[in-house]
């Protein structure tokens, strides 16, 4: 059985090998405009208590039998993210726990999405987050772990290359990997896909610079922050993500 002190030496082996294809993973996020121009300025990363307006107590608000059927049976976190339209940059997160009363909201927040919206096939730049329920098990960033449930690599290689624009230079202070093509229980830096390249990859929660992303999903610091705090590994969480249409299905 591998000691904690074993596991973290191992994750930092890995970075350190991570962080020479560093720039390539950092692609799947940022690269091809992450210019903070596209798309609409958020109203500001504030808490809105509870989670959306009508939600029917116990149930994921708006997510419909297609994806709800898709959430592993002992999934007792999701994180519900929830676009405004299928070409829209514009979401809310809302953060669930599941009791024995079913789910319940513990926060919600602005974010954005992929600046093209949603996508059901999602492909390298189209400039649309995946549709669908992922796995949340590795975190990480430029800044130090913030209290993290998840396994957390602190690691400079998180820094956005500097071509980019000035405004995304915070977007990874804070990451939760989403399990779309990697490799589970790796570094978020590891760039191996699965899947192959051309269906892109490196598709994290991170900071919000105030617009649409290439494929992410983006909220405040402070949203970061908590999320990275409450997400729990042995709580199986699970993010569930689509616009408001695809979400219902």
């Amino acid at each position: 059985m591998r000691t904690a002190g074993g596991v973290r030496r191992a994750r930092t082996a890995a970075v350190a090998v991570a962080a020479v294809t560093a720039a390539a993973v950092l692609a799947g996020c940022g690269a091809g405009g992450a210019d903070g121009k596209d798309g609409k300025r958020s109203a500001g990363g504030r808490e809105r208590p509870g989670g959306p307006a009508g939600a029917r107590p116990g149930e994921l608000a708006g997510v419909g039998p297609a994806l709800r059927s898709r959430v592993p049976a002992d999934a007792r976190q999701a994180v519900v993210v929830r676009g405004a339209g299928a070409d829209s940059p514009d979401a809310t997160v809302t953060l669930y726990d599941k009791g024995a009363n079913g789910w319940r909201p513990q926060g919600s927040w602005p974010a954005h999405n992929g600046r093209r919206g949603w996508t059901a096939d999602h492909h390298e730049g189209d400039q649309r987050s995946p549709i669908g329920v992922f796995a949340l098990t590795d975190a990480g960033g430029v800044l130090p772990d913030p209290g993290s449930r998840l396994p957390y690599t602190h690691s400079a290689a998180f820094t956005p290359p500097s071509y980019w624009s000035r405004t995304t230079r915070h977007d990874f202070d804070y990451v939760v990997a989403i399990d779309y093509n990697r490799v589970p229980g790796t570094s978020p830096l590891d760039p191996t896909r699965p899947l192959g390249q051309a269906k892109g990859g490196g598709v994290w929660l991170h900071l919000d610079h105030g617009s649409g992303t290439s494929a992410c999903v983006s909220v405040a610091k402070p949203a970061m922050a908590a999320l990275l705090r409450a997400l729990d590994p042995a709580r199986h969480p699970v993010v569930v993500m689509g616009d408001q249409a695809h979400l219902a299905g």
